[in-house]
């Protein structure tokens, strides 16, 4: 370690805040800590100069390892299950909600200059529980102004917003509250926006991250059928994103229009949970919840007088024309049933495949076209990843020996991850000074050595 200015990611996951700081400053932190053995893997793997400490973050003695130098900069992001509105009604648990009081702990052991937080809005709702775990209204932000006017105790300014990752040129919306103390004289500074919503330079489209060379499986050859749930989103996304939306995502040379639908949460009958890909992707939570949704689209060359409901639905082929219609819905194959509109629930599915899409007309920048098949898949670690905001480079799928991390570590590594543009512009709008050089791209030297 250094001698002097070093810089402690206290809560450190897979590594979020730790490359926004080394983008802002061209260098690594100093020492990361974090409990969890599989974001220390993560870590280790990214940032190996630093000393990382497998510790519970109330128990480490970070004195012991900054051994009397001077602490520049403490980042930290305490875990925000707790506080999140994702959590709903069901009970809180008390000691996860205290994490924040170690960042007290070590605020006041090794006196940084500039301590940064990040959590969920929430948090400024911070308050006692009552005997089922659930919040005391009455009791609302009691905790969170005793939190703060503690840390001001201790010599520091403090001041909080709440910001948008897309404003940073991360391609998510994701809407974190931010804190700054510093003790060091200097002023508080909040970074400027860089990217918008609704003017130039605009926020970056999650469907340019996309690997478009993999659209996974079409919906209607699969061997076990996609569930009820899923059906139904599909068919209420293709509504919503395709056939009531004037200016839909086209993928590639325009035979592909895509979407995503989202899967976690409640969702109303005729409520489509989802979004076009012109837009950052909302919120990476731990666990993957989107889903790629591309529709293959075909000219539209024939006519047909269609057929009315009170007779067995005519032979679906896969060649276009035959089906024409202003809208989207599922056809049951069984019976004589004449289909049924997308806005409703799907009706019984049976062990067989009983569904499929009966064709939609579409007028694309004058031409007309139907859609001839539909694929979807989950998005990848990768994905998410660059989604995020990490650099390309970044490793996420194996640990410092080459082990590989599975996929559903990789995505809750992401999904609890700092958006690191948003680290960077926090770092360089108040820790300007530290800065050594530039970022350099990760080379694992070991494994060159391996492979020649």
């Amino acid at each position: 370690m250094r001698d002097t200015d070093l810089i402690i990611d206290c809560f450190a996951g897979g590594g979020g805040a730790s490359v926004g700081i080394e983008m802002a400053l061209g260098r690594s932190v100093d020492i990361a800590v974090n409990h969890d053995p599989q974001a220390i893997r993560m870590h280790t793997v990214n940032h190996p100069g630093t000393l990382h400490l497998t510790e519970d973050i109330f128990e480490v003695d970070l004195q012991k390892y900054v051994g009397g130098r001077h602490v520049a900069l403490m980042w930290a992001s305490p875990d925000c299950t707790q506080f999140s509105k994702a959590k709903g009604g069901r009970p809180r648990v008390s000691g996860i909600r205290m994490l924040p009081w170690a960042v007290y702990k070590h605020a006041k052991a090794v006196q940084p200059d500039v301590i940064i937080m990040e959590n969920v809005e929430e948090i400024q709702q911070w308050g006692p529980l009552d005997e089922t775990g659930r919040p005391i209204k009455e009791k609302i932000g009691e905790e969170y102004n005793r939190f703060i006017c503690a840390v001001k105790e201790l010599g520091y300014q403090f001041d909080s917003k709440e910001l948008i990752a897309a404003d940073y040129g991360a391609p998510t919306t994701r809407k974190r509250w931010y804190a700054i103390f510093r003790r060091d004289g200097k002023s508080i500074v909040w970074p400027q926006q860089t990217h918008f919503k609704d003017a130039d330079p605009r926020w970056l489209p999650c469907g340019n991250f996309m690997d478009w060379a993999d659209l996974g499986q079409s919906i209607f050859d699969r061997k076990k059928p996609l569930a009820e749930a899923t059906q139904r989103r599909i068919a209420n996304g293709i509504r919503k994103y395709i056939v009531e939306n004037p200016d839909p995502y086209i993928v590639q040379d325009e035979r592909a229009l895509a979407f995503l639908i989202q899967y976690h949460g409640e969702q109303k009958d005729g409520e489509s949970r989802g979004q076009v890909l012109t837009e950052p992707i909302r919120t990476i939570d731990t666990s993957n919840r989107y889903g790629l949704v591309t529709a293959f689209v075909t000219k539209f060359y024939k006519t047909g007088i269609g057929q009315g409901c009170d007779e067995p639905l005519h032979t679906i082929t896969t060649s276009p024309g035959h089906f024409g219609l202003i809208s989207a819905f599922l056809v049951k194959y069984y019976g004589t049933g004449c289909g049924q509109e997308i806005s409703e629930p799907l009706a019984t599915i049976t062990t067989k495949d009983r569904f499929g899409l009966v064709n939609v007309l579409l007028t694309i920048e004058g031409q007309k076209y139907i859609i001839s098949d539909i694929f979807l898949r989950m998005l990848k670690p990768i994905e998410l990843k660059v989604m995020q905001g990490f650099p390309d480079d970044y490793i996420i799928g194996c640990d410092i020996e080459w082990k590989r991390m599975s996929v559903a570590e990789q995505v809750a590594k992401i999904g609890n991850s700092v958006s690191p543009p948003v680290a960077k512009a926090l770092v360089e709008a108040n820790c300007a000074y530290l800065k050594e050089g530039e970022r350099l791209p990760i080379i694992n030297f070991e494994r060159l050595k391996k492979t020649g």
